[in-house]
Formats: structure tokens, C-alpha cells, sequence
């Protein structure tokens, strides 16, 4: 059977994604420049990238929950905030906002399991290392696998990634050297969203958006930045993949 095209559908929507995209720019105008090598999302390039993705199941919810780290520490708990409440599982309830219940930053640690896996005193003085990430998701009726970066090659590194974003329910949270791919300062932790197989770029959710936009970067950069060591403990960074556990909510 011959496929239908909807040539005037196809066209309002890359221009209603294009127009939210830039528009999302122009509301953190205060974020610093990108290195050469790196494609804001919020460009039309970069919404273009989108707009040819394959890979991007998990751009949709992600970006319905997309926040902003509260301290310049918890990189790693907005990024799972962010994972856990596009899977549905079962959040806490918010005072402000009862009767719902909805992971935040501010009650990500009310779980006592979570804080036998790290204390929220210690994340907020020094952050958390991939494995500590993997744990704490573990905390949750989720499965967790964690890849090290020195562990993996990049083919590996780029299918194990893009075969998860071309699958609903399940994300990926990487942990990478902001310097390897041109930023500021060390090591950082968010979500990533899509796969540009054209470009073979990854869209990086970034939870620090008062200081980058989300950016496109190859494949190769981000597994470099990947593959770096974390000095307190030894250890490369790396990704962590999440899915669903059968029977859970």
C-alpha cells in the first residue's frame, strides 16, 4: 500500500516546533557561548536535527518534564527526577500541590532507602558518581543497567544509546567531562534525548539551563567525554539506561 503524505501538516508542524524551539532560546539569554563543534537546540539547525530524527521517543515526555537543577550540585537528582516522572512511576505527594503526587528536586530524598544509598548533604556539597546514580535509581521499581565509558567502544557506546531512544518507556542519563566537549568546568549529569543518525549527534537535555542550552554533540565527543576519569573515585563516567520493570507503574 502506497504511502499518504500530508505535505501541509508536515510543514505546520516543523514550524510550530522550529517557533517553540527558538522561542525556548530567547528565555535563557544569559547562557554562555557553545564551542564550534556544538549545535544549541535552540537554533533552526538544531531543531532541524530533531525534525530528522529517528531516535527520539524519548525527546517527547522528556521535554514535558524538562527542570532545572536547583543548586549547581544536583545535576543528577533534576535528571532523575526528570527520567522517573516521564515513566509514571509512583511520586510522592507535593504539599503545595495536593492531592498529586509528583517527583521534585526538594523531595527526591523523603525516600529513606535513597538516603542510605547517599545523603542529600553530601550530593549538594559534591554531586554523585555514575555508580551512585545508578543506586539510587535502583531505589525505584526501575531497571538499571550502568556503562563506564572505558568500558565501551564507541559503535557500542552509540547503538546501546540509540537503540534506547528509538523505544518509548525507557531513558538514558549520561555522565560526562564538560571540558571534553568544549564547556565549563568538570563533570556533569543529564538527560539525553535524541539521535541524529545524519549527523550522528545526541541531544543532551541539559539540566543546567541557566548556564548552557541544550546542545547537539557528535557521538565520538560525547563517548571521549565519557571515557574521562572521575578523579574521587577512580572510575570513568559513563551512561546509565533505564526501563521499566515488568508489572510496575
Amino acid at each position: 500500500m502506497q504511502r499518504v503524505q500530508f505535505p501541509s501538516l508536515n510543514a505546520t508542524l516543523r514550524t510550530v516546533l522550529l517557533s517553540i524551539s527558538l522561542a525556548s532560546g530567547q528565555a535563557i539569554a544569559q547562557t554562555l557561548p557553545l564551542a564550534p563543534d556544538l549545535i544549541a537546540f535552540n537554533s533552526s539547525t538544531g531543531a532541524e536535527l530533531l525534525l530528522e530524527s529517528e531516535a527520539k521517543q524519548d525527546y517527547w515526555n522528556l521535554s514535558i518534564q524538562f527542570v532545572t537543577q536547583i543548586n549547581q550540585a544536583y545535576c543528577g537528582v533534576a535528571s532523575m527526577v526528570m527520567v522517573l516522572n516521564s515513566m509514571g512511576i509512583t511520586a510522592p505527594e507535593v504539599p503545595q500541590y495536593a492531592p498529586y503526587h509528583v517527583f521534585t528536586q526538594e523531595n527526591f530524598f523523603d525516600n529513606p532507602a535513597l538516603r542510605r544509598v547517599l545523603a542529600p548533604e553530601v550530593v549538594a556539597r559534591q554531586g554523585m558518581t555514575l555508580d551512585q546514580l545508578g543506586q539510587l535509581l535502583n531505589s525505584h521499581p526501575v531497571n538499571v543497567q550502568v556503562y563506564h565509558g572505558g568500558d565501551v567502544t564507541l559503535a557500542e557506546f552509540r547503538r546501546l544509546i540509540a537503540e534506547n531512544l528509538d523505544q518509548q518507556g525507557n531513558f538514558v542519563i549520561v555522565n560526562y567531562l564538560r571540558s571534553t566537549i568544549g564547556q565549563e568546568r568538570g563533570g556533569h549529569i543529564s538527560p539525553i534525548a535524541a539521535y541524529s543518525a545524519q549527523s550522528d549527534r545526541f541531544l543532551i537535555l541539559d539540566v543546567a539551563r541557566y548556564k548552557y542550552p541544550p546542545v547537539w554533540v557528535t557521538a565520538e565527543d560525547l563517548w571521549q567525554a565519557t571515557a574521562t576519569v572521575d578523579t574521587s573515585v577512580g572510575k570513568t563516567r559513563g551512561f546509565v539506561l533505564v526501563n521499566p520493570r515488568t508489572g510496575s507503574n
